[in-house]
């Protein structure tokens, strides 16, 4: 499993079982455990690829290293600079497509 480096890790209710789990927890545990986060995030990778968007944070980074120097420059780096401009470049459609999809799994799974 791939870790991100800009979200945290997915709770764990047992970490603290007094604690209530935030209803943003119990729907990204319903996500995880039914398999449909999994099919979101493919989901919107295909779509980014279809409409460009992974070409372009490639040029951007690229472009990043140019300037910087390959030496000179970091994963942590790249992230830092390239994640704000990726995430504002996703297409409203994409965007909207996704949630959609989310309400439609919420909706069926009854939370």
């Amino acid at each position: 499993m791939r870790k991100s480096v800009n979200r945290p890790p997915t709770p764990d209710v047992m970490e603290n079982p007094g604690k209530e789990p935030t209803l943003q927890e119990l729907i990204n545990i319903e996500l995880i455990e039914s398999g449909e986060k999994e099919r979101l995030m493919e989901l919107l990778r295909e779509r980014l690829i279809e409409c460009g968007w992974k070409d372009e944070m490639k040029a951007l980074c690229r472009a990043f290293i140019k300037k910087k120097g390959r030496n000179n420059v970091t994963v942590d780096d790249l992230v830092h600079v390239i994640t704000p401009k990726g995430r504002a470049s996703i297409p409203d459609s994409i965007k909207a497509e996704l949630l959609q999809r989310i309400r439609t799994f919420l909706v069926s799974a009854a939370l």
